[in-house]
C-alpha cells in the first residue's frame, strides 16, 4: 500500500471513492471513444493547417490583401480561445456526449458555411463558427477518454486520443498543397462535411451515454464574470501575440494594447477562480504536486516544439526554392516518427516511473532541435540530413507530450478530469501561440538565411530543454 500523503487541495478519499465508483471499464467502451474522439479532433486539427497553407490562393480568389485573408485563420483562432473555457462547464451542466455532438455540428456546419463563402468576410465569419465547434472538440474528447479509460492503462488511451495532435501539423501541409494544387479552395471545407457526418453518427451511436452532474440543481451555475474575463483575456492575448509575430513589433499599439489588455483580464480572472467557490476554471489544480509540475513541463516544451513548426515550412520554400507540397513531405517523416514513438511511450508510462521517462524525453528533443540548428546553418546541407535530425526531435516529442499529460491527470477524481483537460487544452494553445510569436520575431531579426534558421532552431531547443527542470519533479515512483 501507497504511503504517500495526500496532495495539497486534494482528499484522498475523494479519489479513492472516485476510483471505487468507476471500476475498471471495459476495452470496448474505450475503443469506441477513441474512435470517435480521433476522427472529430483529427478533423478540426487537420482543417487549422490545411487553412493555412491556402491562405495565398484565397486571397487571389477573392481579390483581398493576404492581411486581410490572414484573419481567417486568426479569427479561427480567437473563436477557439473564447470557447474552450466553457468546456468543464458544459460537460457538468448538459454531459459530455451532448456537448461533444453540439461541437461536432457547430464544426461541420461552419465547414458548409465556409465552402460556400462569397467574399474575405464572409469566410472569416464563418470560420468563426467553425472555432466555436473545434475549441470544444479536444477538451471534451480527452475528458471523456479519460472518463472510460482503465487507470492503470490510462497511458495507452492518452497515446490514442493525442493521434491528431501530433499527426496532423504534419499530414494537413500535405493534404492542403494537393487540394490548392488540383482541385479549388472550397475542397479546403467541403472534405470536412464526410468526415463530419461519419463522426457525427458514430458520435451517436458509439458514445456512452452520460448525464449532467449528479447534483442536478445544486449545480453551480456557469461564472458568468469569469467568463467575461477569461475568454476575451485569451483572446486578446492571441490576438496581440499574433499581430506582434507578424510584424515584428510587440511594442506597437496595435499588438501592445491588446495583449496588455488581455493579461489584466487573465490576471483578474486568476484571483477571481483562487478565491470563488466554483470559478468557470478550477486553477486549484495547480497546487496538486503531479498536476503542476506537469503543466510547467508542457509549457516551454510546447512553447518551442509548436513555436517550430513554423519554420520548418519556410525554411524548404524561402532558402531551398521547394513547393508548398514538397515542404510538406519533407515534414512527414518526422510526424510518422513522433505518433509512432507516442504509442510505444503511452505504454511505458503505465508501467515506469514518469521521472525515468520525460526528463529524457525532453533531453532527446532537444538534442534534435539542436541538430536541426546546427544542420540549417549550413549552406546547401543535404535535406535528408536535416530531415534526419528532425526524427531524432520527433522521437523527444513522443517520449514527452502524452505521457506527461497522462501523468498529469492519471491520479485525480473522475470529477475532476473535465477541468484538467480544459486546463491542459488551455496551456498547450497559449503556449503554441506565444512560441510561433516569440521564434517569428527571432527569425524576422536574425534574418530568414541558414545563420538566421540557426539562431531561431537554437531558441526553440533551450525551450524544450527547459521542459527538463521541471520534469525533473514529477514522481520518480510509478505506483500501483
Amino acid at each position: 500500500m501507497s504511503t504517500r500523503p495526500a496532495r495539497p487541495g486534494v482528499a484522498t478519499g475523494r479519489i479513492e471513492s472516485s476510483r471505487a465508483g468507476a471500476g475498471s471499464p471495459a476495452p470496448g467502451s474505450l475503443y469506441r471513444v477513441v474512435t470517435v474522439v480521433v476522427l472529430g479532433s483529427g478533423m478540426a486539427v487537420l482543417d487549422m493547417t490545411i487553412v493555412n497553407v491556402a491562405l495565398r490562393r484565397l486571397s487571389e480568389s477573392f481579390g483581398a490583401p493576404l492581411e486581410t485573408v490572414q484573419w481567417t485563420a486568426t479569427a479561427y483562432t480567437l473563436a477557439l480561445a473564447a470557447v474552450i473555457p466553457i468546456a468543464a462547464w458544459a460537460m457538468d451542466r448538459i454531459g459530455a456526449k451532448r456537448t461533444y455532438v453540439i461541437a461536432l455540428v457547430l464544426f461541420t456546419l461552419g465547414s458548409l458555411l465556409a465552402a460556400c463563402a462569397w467574399d474575405a468576410g464572409s469566410l472569416i465569419a464563418f470560420r468563426v463558427v467553425q472555432g466555436l465547434g473545434g475549441g470544444l472538440l479536444q477538451p471534451v474528447g480527452m475528458a471523456m477518454g479519460m472518463r472510460v479509460a482503465d487507470r492503470a492503462r490510462l497511458g495507452r488511451a492518452m497515446g490514442l486520443l493525442g493521434l491528431p495532435i501530433l499527426v496532423g501539423p504534419v499530414a494537413g501541409p500535405v493534404l492542403g498543397g494537393r487540394l490548392v494544387d488540383v482541385a479549388s479552395w472550397h475542397w479546403i471545407f467541403l472534405i470536412n462535411l464526410p468526415v463530419g457526418a461519419l463522426a457525427l453518427l458514430l458520435a451517436v451511436r458509439l458514445l456512452p451515454e452520460d448525464a449532467p452532474d449528479a447534483r442536478g440543481t445544486d449545480l453551480p451555475r456557469l461564472d458568468v464574470p469569469g467568463l467575461l474575463m477569461l475568454s476575451p483575456g485569451l483572446a486578446l492575448v492571441l490576438y496581440g501575440l499574433a499581430r506582434g509575430g507578424e510584424r515584428g513589433e510587440f511594442t506597437a499599439p496595435g499588438a501592445l494594447v491588446p495583449t496588455l489588455t488581455g493579461a489584466a483580464l487573465t490576471v483578474a480572472f486568476v484571483r477571481r477562480a483562487l478565491t470563488v467557490r466554483a470559478p468557470l476554471l478550477d486553477l486549484r489544480l495547480l497546487r496538486d504536486r503531479t498536476f503542476g509540475a506537469a503543466v510547467r513541463t508542457l509549457a516551454p516544451f510546447t512553447c518551442g516544439y509548436f513555436g517550430a513548426a513554423l519554420l520548418g515550412p519556410l525554411y524548404w520554400q524561402q532558402e531551398r526554392g521547394m513547393s508548398a507540397t514538397t515542404a510538406g513531405l519533407l515534414g512527414a517523416p518526422i510526424g510518422l516518427v513522433v505518433g509512432t514513438t507516442m504509442q510505444i511511450a503511452a505504454r511505458r508510462i503505465d508501467r515506469v516511473a514518469p521521472r525515468r521517462l520525460i526528463p529524457a524525453g525532453c533531453a532527446v528533443a532537444a538534442l534534435g532541435m539542436g541538430l536541426t540548428a546546427w544542420q540549417t546553418g549550413t549552406a546547401d546541407v543535404a535535406p535528408w540530413r536535416i530531415v534526419a535530425a528532425g526524427m531524432v526531435m520527433g522521437v523527444g516529442v513522443g517520449m514527452t507530450l502524452m505521457p506527461t499529460m497522462t501523468t498529469a491527470t492519471r491520479d485525480l477524481p473522475a470529477d475532476r478530469l473535465a477541468g484538467a483537460s480544459t486546463a491542459l487544452s488551455i496551456n498547450a494553445q497559449l503556449a503554441a501561440s506565444v512560441g510561433t510569436a516569440a521564434l517569428s520575431v527571432v527569425l524576422g531579426w536574425a534574418g530568414t538565411d541558414p545563420a538566421g534558421f540557426r539562431v531561431a532552431y537554437t531558441v526553440a531547443a533551450v525551450l524544450l530543454a527547459l521542459g527538463t527542470v521541471s520534469a525533473l519533479r514529477l514522481p520518480a515512483h510509478r505506483e500501483p
